[in-house]
């Protein structure tokens, strides 16, 4: 297949961040079967070896420059883009990255019949997709997740900071989803939410939940059963979720931990670690690493991973990451997402936790147990083997491209 994906945002490195993560393996999957052409977006940060990089993975690589423009800091600004976004339907800031040079080459390309189906990686794209386009060729949208399910999520669940500002939203985001759904034959999500979302959106769509995969030579699983008393949690320590679970972890739980355990030392491990963060390295036990150059070794070294995430939206890479690794796994239901890790039928993959008396139990038995961490250990690394190799997820995705081109020529 002659494939064209768009994604404005640079997915490279693929350590950025979700999104240039999910983009990244992706496009190195289908390079080895197909003709892939990519269209992205680059800022001034982005590096000449970077770009060389990307140009490995593609058969072309066009990069048009992203605007940089200020954002509006005044109330009456705000108030203005506000109306904008009620009056247009489309958001501020999908309208003001609009490229007219991008949106002219899509158009061209479509006019001459260059490719056999179009993919949007960055759900923002849509601007550059006409709606009439599925009926000549193939035309995807891989959801990376939905804006309109991350407000009704936090509406839903108390984690709003503004509800009044969240309620006009969740109202306007249903209202742009819902529209460009529209301009897609074939739909994919990262999971049963958003695919609901979109079901709800666009009930004559045809979507697939295709979730993220980890990079199984970059997380090794580890040859020994880390003994001791070692707990970590890893993320970027600069997203509201991660200094809320990070803080919750060393200010409510490991005190409760030292009691019982006075050897034990929580590592918090990512990069961006705020103030909020940085002065948790002043308590007794507690280390705060910052950016380090493998998290891995983090989690090789580790009792037991902790993931007690209480906000956000998705699915968590961090947790397929730490089962992949071999170091057993405490987590709440929201970092555990979709995850089958426990029940009458299913093999224990990780322990379950949402409350401070839950954690205290888990990590207390990961610590003296060691045939349970040889089980967690075990039966994460299969599980992720099974299900959630990068390999595995781009065929699922392949197919669903595949299958968009042969609905056209049918």
């Amino acid at each position: 297949m002659k494939i064209l994906i768009l994604c404005s945002t640079f997915p490279y490195p693929p350590t950025k961040g979700r999104k240039q993560l999910r983009t990244f393996h992706l496009l190195q999957y289908l390079k080895t079967n197909h003709q892939v052409t990519l269209i992205t977006r680059r800022s001034i940060e982005i590096s000449h070896a970077e770009i060389g990089a990307l140009e490995e993975e593609v058969a072309e690589l066009v990069i048009f420059d992203l605007n940089q423009n200020n954002q509006p800091s005044g109330l009456i600004d705000k108030a203005k883009r506000l109306g904008a976004f009620i009056q247009q339907k489309t958001p501020p800031d999908v309208l003001d990255n609009y490229c007219p040079e991008l949106a002219e080459w899509v158009k061209e390309a479509v006019a001459e019949s260059r490719f056999d189906v179009i993919a949007c990686e960055d759900n923002s794209d849509e601007i550059y997709i006409d709606r009439q386009w599925h009926i000549q060729l193939g035309v995807v949208l891989n959801l990376h997740f939905s804006e309109y399910g991350k407000y009704k999520q936090q509406l839903a669940t108390g984690d709003s900071e503004n509800e009044f500002k969240d309620q006009i939203n969740l109202g306007l985001r249903k209202r742009y989803e819902q529209n460009y759904l529209e301009k897609f034959s074939s739909i994919v999500t990262v999971n049963s939410k958003d695919k609901n979302i979109v079901r709800q959106l666009e009930p004559e769509s045809e979507v697939t939940i295709i979730s993220n995969g980890v990079d199984l030579k970059k997380f090794s699983r580890r040859i020994t059963n880390q003994g001791g008393q070692r707990i970590v949690f890893v993320g970027n320590m600069n997203q509201a979720m991660n200094i809320d679970a990070a803080r919750f972890l060393a200010l409510e739980v490991f005190p409760a931990i030292r009691d019982r355990y006075p050897e034990a030392v929580l590592e918090l491990v990512g990069a961006n670690p705020t103030l909020e963060i940085l002065e948790l390295n002043e308590l007794s036990g507690i280390v705060v690493t910052g950016e380090v150059a493998n998290v891995v070794e983090y989690l090789h070294q580790a009792t037991v991973c902790v993931l007690p995430i209480r906000q956000g939206y998705g699915l968590r890479n961090r947790t397929l990451e730490a089962m992949a690794s071999g170091v057993p796994v405490v987590a709440s239901d929201r970092a555990l997402a979709e995850f089958q890790v426990d029940g009458s039928t299913v093999p224990l993959r990780a322990m379950r936790a949402n409350t401070l008396e839950e954690y205290i139990y888990a990590i207390g038995r990961l610590f003296s147990e060691a045939k349970l961490r040889d089980k967690l250990s075990e039966n994460g690394r299969s599980f992720v083997e099974a299900e959630y190799t990068w390999d595995k997820v781009g065929q699922k995705y392949e197919q669903v491209l595949m299958n968009s081109v042969i609905a056209q020529n049918s």
